[in-house]
């Protein structure tokens, strides 16, 4: 199938993609890299009357410090992203999971807020920023609005941004100071590069003695919105995460999900088989923390 007809409009700013937003007429869409949009329109899944670029906004672009951690501007490409050296020391956990982000073609052209605006149930770039507590910054004529990603993210393919606004910024909280950190994704997939069955994502802080100090942890593919297991965050912390415990405290995360049935795999599935990859997304976090050279 072809996309249905659209105005298409790309803005000279951040204003004007804003003005655009705010004009009534029909349904406006943001675009960036287009990797999830366009194909919904070409199967006119989404029928939006005009589409607004924001790809050349260098606004909208980049990596940097601010506001207590790492700021990632939405339109940010998702393989610029997988290449930072700071997003790698800040936010390992995000850099973890860009690997596992479809295929190289898709990142050199996938935007970071894009796939956060996207909100797909086992995006690993969602799961991995609503992990690590993550808040978004929206934009309109009105004004900034500053939410938790936790509260963006309403349900599958929802979030709680207006007609009027679009993703600007992605905020990412500061690492955690004088502790071995961690990170790691673990994803089952029919092929690499294949949308996510289940994923698991898992950072972890260790002190000087080996004590968990830091942890989060959550599951994604088994709920409408990646799930967080702050119940077996709480069971870890201050302990030494060895494999039993890992594996008690991941089962806690079982009654929080709310899979489904589909042509990939059954909800009973999902549910019994979340719990050992989050273990497995942990303990290779681990070895990481205790290993850092490697």
């Amino acid at each position: 199938m072809k996309a249905a007809p659209f105005e298409y409009v790309r803005p000279a700013s951040l204003a004007d993609a804003l003005e655009l937003l705010a004009e009534p007429g029909p349904e406006t869409r943001i675009i960036a890299g287009g990797q999830s949009l366009v194909p919904m329109m070409a199967m006119r899944l989404a029928r939006p009357g005009r589409l607004v670029d924001i790809a050349g906004l260098d606004a909208l672009a980049g990596i940097g410090r601010g506001d207590g951690g790492i700021v990632v501007g939405a339109a940010t490409v998702q393989a610029e992203a997988e290449r930072s050296p700071l997003l790698a020391a800040e936010a390992p956990l995000l850099a973890a999971a860009l690997p596992h982000v479809g295929h190289v073609q898709t990142r050199n052209r996938g935007t970071i807020g894009g796939s956060v605006a996207h909100c797909d149930p086992a995006a690993e770039i969602l799961l991995a920023a609503l992990a690590m507590r993550a808040e978004v910054e929206l934009a309109s004529v009105r004004g900034p609005r500053r939410l938790a990603l936790r509260d963006f993210a309403v349900g599958a393919m929802m979030t709680a941004a207006e007609d009027d606004e679009m993703l600007v910024r992605v905020l990412l909280p500061a690492r955690p100071a004088g502790l071995a950190i961690g990170a790691a994704v673990r994803e089952v997939s029919a092929r690499a590069g294949d949308f996510a069955v289940l994923a698991a994502a898992a950072e972890i802080g260790l002190d000087e003695d080996g004590v968990c100090r830091h942890l989060r942890l959550a599951v994604g593919g088994a709920s409408p919105v990646p799930v967080t297991a702050e119940a077996a965050e709480r069971a870890l912390l201050g302990t030494r995460a060895d494999t039993d415990a890992v594996r008690e405290a991941t089962r806690l995360v079982a009654p929080l999900l709310e899979p489904w049935d589909d042509q990939r795999a059954s909800a009973s599935y999902r549910r019994r088989v979340a719990p050992g990859l989050l273990a497995r997304a942990l303990e290779t976090a681990a070895e990481r923390a205790r290993s850092p050279e490697e």
